[in-house]
């Protein structure tokens, strides 16, 4: 066996070759995984603010679009249910907020949070109705020493000058490239500023309902979408839903106000001729008594196009 003395020429080489290796991991780290083809996730299709289970959490959705992810809305449990979705928290980019209710953005802090504590060094938008920035401000101060002492021990980024507020009204939200969004108010009481929202990506075309009562306007704002993903409700199991509850009444007459009934999401799909419907934010989403045939059924009424019953991890291709 051949042992030599290794030479200064060598070990020069070696190490070159060590460094440049390093640096290749280095940047290769640097750069969160791809989070896969372009495609639309549901996470989260539960309406209303109750958590019993991981299985059925609160509204959450995500679009993937030229390799960035785009959240829709971010409920308790938004941030494992894009892990499972195989989406790289670091990757995210762009995030949008309906409407200020807890089961649309109880989770927006700690997704943001989360995504910087998996490494989220580039800047991240947030878009959402008046109130985003009080909200906002008030979950940095909520962390405000836990991030402080990770910026100034771990040397990471303040997370609270990465994160960019958007608060929006009806209109265009933004406009990048081949992406555009805009939004319509709807019709959700008691609250004022709520909004369904279309993504333009390309030559598709996404919308989303956001919580609202029967709203005709929503079919002009959905004409020709590729992917009409509106909110359910099965009048009937809302009123068992209400018995269950110590607030019968007041809750029953609140849930029938503001949210659409699947036949009437089959009403909007059908004057607005999109190619598919999507139920989603099933109201109630916890009566097995109504089945995924039920709800379709309902929306098919009126409507003779695809429908889609939603479901947690449901990735639909664009």
């Amino acid at each position: 066996m051949d042992i030599r003395k290794p030479t200064r020429r060598s070990l020069v080489a070696l190490t070159g070759a060590g460094v440049g290796a390093l640096l290749a991991l280095r940047r290769a780290r640097a750069q969160p995984p791809a989070p896969g083809p372009d495609r639309l996730v549901l996470l989260g299709v539960r309406g209303g603010p109750l958590v019993d289970g991981y299985a059925q959490t609160p509204s959450a959705s995500v679009i993937v679009f030229r390799g960035a992810p785009l959240v829709v809305d971010a409920g308790y449990g938004v941030t494992l249910k894009l892990i499972e979705a195989g989406i790289p928290l670091p990757a995210l980019r762009r995030v949008f907020i309906t409407h200020h209710h807890s089961d649309h953005n109880l989770e927006l802090g700690p997704l943001l949070y989360n995504a910087w504590a998996d490494g989220l060094a580039d800047p991240l938008d947030v878009y959402g109705p008046r109130g985003l920035a009080e909200l906002l401000a008030a979950y940095w101060l909520s962390n405000r020493i836990d991030l402080e002492a990770r910026i100034g021990d771990e040397g990471r980024p303040d997370l609270r000058k990465l994160v960019r507020c958007h608060e929006f009204t009806q209109g265009e939200v933004m406009r990048e490239g081949e992406l555009a969004v805009s939004a319509l108010r709807n019709h959700h009481p008691p609250l004022a500023e709520s909004y369904a929202l279309k993504f333009q990506l390309g030559g598709k075309t996404v919308v989303f309902s956001g919580d609202t009562s029967y709203l005709p306007a929503l079919a002009d704002f959905a004409r020709g979408a590729d992917y009409l993903v509106h909110e359910a409700m099965f009048p009937a199991a809302v009123e068992r839903l209400a018995a269950r509850r110590p607030n019968a009444s007041r809750l029953a007459a609140s849930i029938l106000s503001h949210h659409t009934s699947a036949e009437d999401a089959g009403r909007i799909a059908a004057a607005a001729g999109v190619k598919t419907l999507v139920l989603n934010h099933f109201v109630p989403g916890d009566d097995a008594a109504v089945t995924p045939a039920q709800w379709a059924a309902a929306a098919g009424a009126h409507f003779a196009g695809q429908i889609v019953v939603g479901r947690p991890m449901l990735s639909l291709p664009l």
